[in-house]
């Protein structure tokens, strides 16, 4: 028996989650200029409708449905749904997150509980939803959208490193599980990104974090990415040609460029 030729559709539906806003956002817009039908979830649906009316104006094929990746009636109803809408789902780019600031010894258990169930099992929800599927097709592709908290822990967020430790740890062993199948895991590993993660933060609290960074000199730099530049990644991540599999990219923010050195004074004396 010869080995099974992959044959990529023209047409490939892609889910983003978490697509209300940042990094979400911004994929789905560059998903749908590129020609991907797509179906946008997330719990602010006045939020999506806002990006979806973009896309429409656009040109490009969108759906949007209620998602809770917390909830898992609610993501098996909107794999329903987004597949009744646009198709079999041929891309899923789990990207829902959030992060509070938070001493580990003080913040309540059940807070970091929900926290990981957001960033872990959430993820393994849309893993469950959409995977099989892509399976049985033998074609398919889930980015998951990290951070680099999961190989650089930073203080006051520990539920969020934690959780991306994690989202981590379960991609990897998903990637071998699925050799072979057809279907490709893949980690976008953001740095320093604005977005709307943190804008509700105290104050106060937001300077303890970013002092604690630059103090563990986890900054650099003051420079952050736009979400431009993570959706720009994981769009790359999706177009690789069969055959290729971005497995892990990190996205980091440059640095600012320096001023050249004064030149000498020549002495003529």
């Amino acid at each position: 028996m010869g080995r099974a030729k992959y044959e990529r559709p023209d047409r490939r539906p892609a889910v983003i989650t978490g697509a209300s806003s940042g990094i979400g956002a911004a994929t789905a817009l560059t998903f749908a200029a590129a020609g991907y039908p797509v179906a946008l979830g997330a719990r602010r649906v006045d939020k999506l409708d806002e990006v979806a009316a973009q896309i429409r104006e656009a040109g490009g094929e969108v759906a949007v449905a209620a998602l809770d990746v917390t909830d898992g009636d609610s993501v098996q109803q909107f794999a329903v749904e987004v597949t009744e809408a646009l198709g079999d789902i041929e891309t899923v780019v789990s990207n829902a997150g959030a992060v509070a600031p938070g001493v580990i010894a003080e913040v309540d258990s059940e807070r970091f509980s929900r926290e990981l169930d957001l960033n872990i099992t959430g993820a393994h929800r849309l893993v469950r939803a959409f995977v099989p599927a892509m399976i049985a097709r033998r074609r398919g592709d889930v980015v998951f959208v990290s951070s680099d908290v999961a190989v650089r822990a930073r203080p006051f967020m520990s539920s969020y490193a934690a959780g991306k430790w994690g989202l981590e740890g379960m991609a990897h062993a998903l990637q071998m599980e699925l050799e072979g199948s057809g279907v490709r895991a893949s980690i976008v590993r953001p740095g320093p990104t604005w977005s709307e993660i943190g804008t509700d933060w105290d104050v106060d609290e937001a300077a303890t974090v970013l002092n604690a960074w630059v103090r563990f000199g986890l900054a650099r730099h003051p420079h952050f990415m736009k979400p431009q530049a993570i959706a720009d990644a994981i769009a790359m991540v999706v177009a690789a040609p069969r055959g290729v599999h971005l497995n892990l990219i990190e996205v980091s923010p440059e640095a600012p460029v320096a001023e050249p050195a004064p030149a000498p004074v020549e002495d003529r004396a």
